[in-house]
């Protein structure tokens, strides 16, 4: 973990109700960015009255000339999920979340191949984007800068590792604190507390039903997480209200997803 301080021009002002500002770096492609969204999530229900919260795509550049694509040959490029991940939060900041939870569930759950173009148009669907507008912005000269704005937080950051947080409190001439790599979820709890400068005070989470219409899906093992309850407990408060047809499961080899039907994405 490391301290540090940055000219005032790379931070955004912070919202004077919420005096500490995340910066969280993440390659949409990287298994441990994927592991760190669930206790994001908690964090967010728990203490978001503390915080903001903005993502940085950090994915490293790379030139892939064997990677273009032949004639007649559907598009792809390792970069091309990242800068749709940008073109995405043109419709809104919660439009480009919910694409970036999309994006890591085909690649990491359906095993899709997302530096595919039809791929990323089939997730800009499920993510409920106004697609005509998701393709002229994916093509736009703006989504490139704003992406390369990103890269440009990356290095003034000096943030070489994925998952990265970095976190500022409302005092911009203060320090930063950089936390690179993956921790336990009390370690970003005890920093948050750290910056506050006081005991935090924790937020209940909503009831089951109202949780999942917060979010597109939750897993089972992050619904245990976030109520403190056994994964067996929390499947089985899933399950009555799947036999009352409020709620569906989508099952994947290792994991089940929940979501209420009104997000239904077949």
């Amino acid at each position: 973990m490391d301290r540090f301080t940055l000219p005032p021009d790379i931070i955004e002002p912070a919202n004077p109700n919420k005096p500490i500002e995340l910066y969280v770096f993440v390659d949409p492609l990287c298994h441990d960015c994927w592991e760190l969204q669930p206790m994001i999530r908690k964090l967010q229900i728990e203490y978001g009255k503390y915080f903001t919260l903005r993502y940085i795509i950090r994915t490293k550049l790379r030139l892939i000339e064997s990677e273009q694509p032949e004639e007649h040959e559907e598009f792809c490029h390792p970069l091309l999920p990242s800068i749709a991940i940008k073109a995405a939060e043109y419709q809104g900041k919660k439009a480009g979340n919910l694409f970036l939870s999309k994006i890591q569930e085909a690649f990491f759950l359906e095993h899709k191949n997302v530096t595919k173009l039809g791929c990323l148009l089939s997730v800009a669907e499920k993510s409920r984007l106004d697609m005509e507008e998701f393709v002229q912005d994916l093509n736009s000269p703006e989504v490139l800068k704003s992406f390369q704005c990103d890269l440009y937080i990356s290095r003034e950051m000096e943030v070489d590792i994925v998952p990265s947080i970095v976190y500022f409190n409302e005092r911009i001439e203060d320090e930063g604190l950089k936390v690179s790599g993956s921790y336990p979820y009390a370690v970003y709890e005890k920093i948050l507390e750290e910056l506050i400068g006081s005991e935090l005070v924790r937020n209940e989470p909503p009831e089951l039903d109202v949780l999942l219409t917060q979010y597109d899906s939750l897993a089972t093992k992050e619904i245990a997480a976030i109520y403190q309850i056994s994964e067996k407990a929390a499947e089985s408060e899933l399950k009555k209200r799947m036999l009352q047809q409020n709620i569906e499961c989508e099952a994947f080899k290792n994991t089940k997803l929940w979501r209420t039907k009104k997000f239904k994405t077949t």
